[in-house]
């Protein structure tokens, strides 16, 4: 087995392992099984973050533009994320969204062909920097919303029917830590998905010569983004709070899962990941 082979192995049994002990832990309610779960992610995160550097390493700036690449630096930003939330906000529960997703999203990684993508050399930097950094993080902060939201939902039906709470969701931050959430990542991820559409189409207009060229990517994108401006403008300028807020950040998710997954894998497009 090569060093990268084992790095890989690594950083999925990790994820794993993170992912299968929160769920007992939260089963038997147990504050050092979570604890221990949050660690062995934390462990496999710095072992991704090993991974991606040996790549570039390997393979120079070109690297960056390479699907592998792409996908598993998708699934790195979202165990950047929840450690962002999990300092800010202290909300250990997002793990069971963020090491699954990493997991998943790291796994296809492997699977993907490392051919580059047609990027314009006068735009490489900036492309990079700006449509791939901004969209990674504004799905990973979604992807967090997404998780706060379930847990509102689930919280908030048990409260108004009166139900008896599980044990473990006794220890569970209050309904306001979770909408607080799913505001912060709205706030700060609409701009960023904003961003990077914008930087997208301008890489469009420099490879395809046309600033919209009706790929299946960009459309979806685009009714992503509107629905987004929606909640972020409800969110901001109304006020939003609550139930509607966390149904719509579940609802944008799934549809951004679509997106990448339905679209990038299976449908002809500029950014797709096959071979």
């Amino acid at each position: 087995m090569t060093f990268s082979r084992i790095i890989e192995f690594l950083i999925v049994a990790s994820y794993f392992s993170g992912s299968l002990l929160h769920i007992i832990g939260l089963a038997m309610n147990s504050g050092r099984l979570k604890a221990a779960a949050v660690r062995i992610s934390v462990a496999g995160f710095m072992v991704h973050t090993l991974s991606l550097t040996l790549f570039l390493a390997q393979h120079g700036m070109h690297g960056f533009y390479a699907g592998q690449f792409y996908l598993s630096l998708l699934g790195w930003t979202f165990l950047l994320i929840f450690l962002f939330l999990w300092k800010r906000l202290k909300m250990e529960i997002l793990a069971l969204i963020a090491s699954p997703v990493a997991l998943l999203i790291f796994s296809s990684s492997l699977a993907v062909s490392t051919s580059k993508l047609p990027i314009p050399k006068e735009l490489s930097a900036l492309w990079f920097s700006l449509h791939i950094g901004s969209i990674f993080v504004s799905i990973a902060l979604l992807g967090m919303a997404f998780g706060a939201g379930l847990v509102y939902l689930y919280l908030d039906r048990k409260i108004k029917t009166k139900s008896r709470l599980p044990e473990f969701s006794r220890d569970l931050p209050s309904l306001t830590t979770f909408d607080r959430a799913n505001h912060l990542a709205v706030v700060l991820g609409f701009p960023l998905y904003t961003v990077g559409l914008l930087s997208g189409f301008l890489w469009a207009a420099l490879a395809w010569k046309s600033f919209f060229t009706w790929d299946p990517k960009e459309i979806v994108t685009l009714v992503i983004w509107f629905l987004f401006s929606l909640l972020f403008y409800q969110r901001v300028a109304l006020g939003w709070k609550g139930k509607k807020p966390a149904k719509m950040a579940i609802w944008l998710f799934f549809f951004t899962i679509i997106s990448l997954v339905g679209i990038n894998f299976m449908l002809p497009t500029h950014h797709s990941f096959k071979p």
